[in-house]
């Protein structure tokens, strides 16, 4: 999708929450003309009833606590166990909270205003809007798709079953909108982010993560062999004879991949490891039989300064630099060097398949219902356990979103995001900096030369609320009535066209990499930013009408969480202008690195599947939980600011200091199926959500003192081993 990050370049992007609804269709755009009557049914679809959540009169209903749970023994639950029991997961979704409404009201929103266009005379729609109102009919429109069949998809097949060498095949990967197992592109070069640089990496994987490959057990073979079945139909359906036969070749490419060139995703953070910059003739050098050299010609990256490679097999150096252990060690792939050489070593037929079968599952939900049913029993039935695929309005909305998201959310922040909200959000943002510079000031395991640099850094930090001022016009971007792939191929060639454009060119400081109407937050490296959409600028995050706790806990939290991301274990290796560097003194980085041991200690004993075998990363989750820990601890500090020298109440029995605690619980309400939580526990970077409630309220002397825990209750720990890094 336009507005999705690419993996290759994303790096510099952190996240407060992963995507809701990852196991729908995430592969691409969708768009175009549509039969009249199958519009209007789905124009006039009722929103489904969801469960809802209660907010009360200052922002936490009151009437939802459990009062036979123990704040101290369970404090997600006292917060949010009524809720989750009164409200079981509909079929559509894999998991549901507080997240995942909040997404659903932005989406109902946006089909509030698509339901206008869609009602508005043609002759009246500006072209912007035609754009828009054609792209959503084309998704809703499943009866031509079904008549189409694979027509419109025959001509790239075509293409790909043509690429007769490695160097036909090469040109096509240079392509937009052809699966490639090598990516490049454009972004902000880490160690000088005045300028853009191309990077080089590579995918490949067929599922989630290399571990679904590695995965021995009973549950792990089982969805190899689902997969391998997916495989074999796609394949089918791509016109092999003997398919099931060519899926097992594919598996084993996509196999060799997992097990020998793919890094684990732990390692993968280490920021350290991912910058190699490379000279033309140096890449060239590591290609062996892959034409790169004129891939990148092709795409238009060739003249970039320099290429970085994430993912090189460390030297001698670097492992003894950066004190790498045989543990570690076994965890590193042969990287984008050993990817050359497997795609060298791989029969044209088999790189063929792939292709063939990554654009079919690509495209799944604009070819017949067979493909888009194929595409979710797996993605989403077998990996996730979710009962029944989203409904099509829901995702036809999402799908033009990805092809014009900024168009509409500019009418989106012209209905929904109050001026005011983001004068309030500005107060919020400036007392949370306040509150990390006192931080700063008083800890004890940092030295004077450090705190200088880590408060320049804190001075530069760019708040960005609600939506960029220049929201994008994608210029030049044609819909194709009744042609949904084409529309896919255009966005496709639309984004590598405006990415390439990048290069030689000024950082544009104005651009966002989310929506306006997206429910998320994130914090960007490189740029040093943290970007609030106007679509979490709601209840449970934040309301004008809340009490002032609860803004605190809340929002304050996500501020802080997104403001801690500068400062965690990956973040803190950006100084103050971006730029990838040490400006630790080795003395308070090694303190700063205790800190973080003892938080993947703790959460690596958060263990909730398998009897208690099945356990949280604690270092792949590190960066989250320090946002988490720190960011709630910076939260309070500032809450403590906006209310110095007031009277603080008591509402509803409930102290200030609690109304703040009890609001960054309810941003954590959630419950999912177990699929899915086993799915997030290899892939996601961030704890699921009853510890990012728990594993962080327990670390905060404040949070024992409002609710008087003592040390008999489960979550007491000890104030020596609570670890308060910011």
């Amino acid at each position: 999708m336009i507005h999705k990050t690419a993996a290759l370049l994303g790096a510099s992007l952190i996240a407060l929450a992963a995507p809701a609804f990852a196991n729908d269709d995430s592969h691409g755009h969708d768009a175009s003309g549509a039969v009249e009557h199958l519009v209007q049914s789905a124009a006039d679809a009722p929103v489904a009833a969801l469960p809802t959540m209660s907010f009360g009169e200052w922002g936490v209903d009151p009437d939802l606590l459990a009062d036979d749970i123990t704040p101290g023994d369970d404090f997600n639950a006292y917060v949010n166990q009524r809720w989750i029991d009164a409200n079981p997961l509909p079929a559509e979704f894999s998991r549901i909270g507080a997240f995942t409404l909040l997404g659903e009201k932005s989406t109902a929103d946006v089909k509030a205003l698509m339901d206008e266009l869609m009602a508005k005379d043609a002759a009246t729609l500006s072209g912007d809007e035609r754009r828009i109102v054609d792209a959503y009919r084309t998704f809703l429109d499943t009866g031509a798709i079904e008549a189409a069949g694979l027509a419109p998809a025959q001509p790239y097949l075509a293409r790909i079953k043509g690429a007769a060498t490695l160097n036909d095949l090469a040109m096509l990967w240079a392509e937009p909108g052809f699966a490639s197992p090598i990516g490049a592109g454009v972004g902000v070069d880490a160690k000088q982010p005045d300028r853009h640089i191309a990077s080089v990496g590579f995918g490949g994987l067929g599922m989630p993560d290399r571990d679904y490959y590695l995965d021995t057990s009973e549950k792990g073979q089982a969805i190899q062999a689902k997969y391998k079945q997916y495989l074999a139909f796609l394949l089918g359906e791509a016109g092999y004879a003997d398919p099931a036969a060519m899926a097992e070749t594919v598996y084993a490419f996509e196999d060799t991949i997992a097990r020998n060139v793919a890094w684990d995703r732990t390692v993968r953070r280490n920021r350290d490891l991912t910058y190699n910059l490379l000279t033309a003739d140096e890449l060239g050098a590591i290609s062996g039989a892959v034409p790169v050299t004129a891939m990148l010609q092709q795409i238009g990256i060739a003249d970039s300064p320099g290429f970085v490679v994430s993912l090189m097999p460390p030297t001698a150096e670097e492992i003894a630099q950066y004190k790498l252990d045989e543990a570690t060690l076994a965890k590193i792939g042969t990287g984008l060097p050993g990817m050359f050489a497997l795609i060298g070593e791989t029969p044209v037929e088999v790189l063929q398949a792939w292709m063939a079968k990554e654009f079919l599952s690509g495209n799944a939900a604009v070819l017949p219902s067979r493909f888009d049913a194929a595409s979710f029993d797996f993605y989403g039935q077998t990996l996730r356990g979710t009962p029944e695929q989203r409904p099509r309005w829901k995702r036809a909305i999402g799908e033009s979103e990805g092809l014009l998201g900024e168009l509409i959310g500019k009418s989106y922040v012209a209905r929904y995001f109050p001026a005011e909200n983001k004068v309030a959000m500005d107060e919020l943002v400036a007392n949370l900096r306040l509150a990390l510079r006192e931080s700063i000031a008083e800890i004890d395991w940092m030295g004077e030369a450090t705190k200088t640099q880590a408060l320049a850094k804190l001075d530069s930090f760019d708040p960005k609320i609600g939506y960029r001022p220049n929201l994008e016009t994608y210029e030049g971007l044609a819909i194709t009535a009744g042609d949904p792939i084409a529309n896919r191929m255009a966005a496709a060639t639309w984004e590598q066209a405006d990415n390439v454009a990048k290069l030689g060119e000024p950082i544009d400081r104005t651009e966002w990499g989310m929506l306006p109407q997206t429910v998320n937050a994130y914090y960007n490296s490189v740029k040093n930013e943290i970007v609030f959409p106007a679509g979490i600028l709601q209840q449970p995050f934040f309301a004008l009408s809340n009490d002032i706790a609860v803004n605190y806990g809340a929002i304050g939290g996500v501020i802080g969480h997104e403001i801690g991301h500068g400062f965690d274990d990956q973040g803190s290796k950006s100084d103050a202008t971006g730029k990838l560097s040490n400006w630790w003194t080795d003395t308070d980085r090694a303190a700063f690195d205790e800190l973080g041991n003892r938080l993947v200690a703790q959460y690596n004993a958060f263990c909730p599947l398998d009897n208690g075998t099945t356990c949280v990363n604690g270092r792949l989750t590190l960066g989250e939980n320090i946002g988490d820990v720190g960011g709630l601890s910076m939260a309070y500090r500032a809450y403590k600011i906006a209310t110095k020298d007031t009277d603080v109440p008591v509402i509803d029995g409930l102290t200030g200091d609690q109304r703040f605690f009890l609001a960054w619980a309810q941003v954590w309400r959630s419950s999912q199926r177990e699929a899915n939580y086993r799915n997030r526990l290899v892939t996601d970077s961030h704890s699921p959500e009853e510890y990012r409630v728990n594993g962080v309220v327990r670390n905060l002397d404040e949070w024992y003192e409002a609710f008087g825990v003592k040390p008999d209750d489960a979550l007491y720990l000890p104030p020596e081993e609570r670890v308060r890094i910011w």
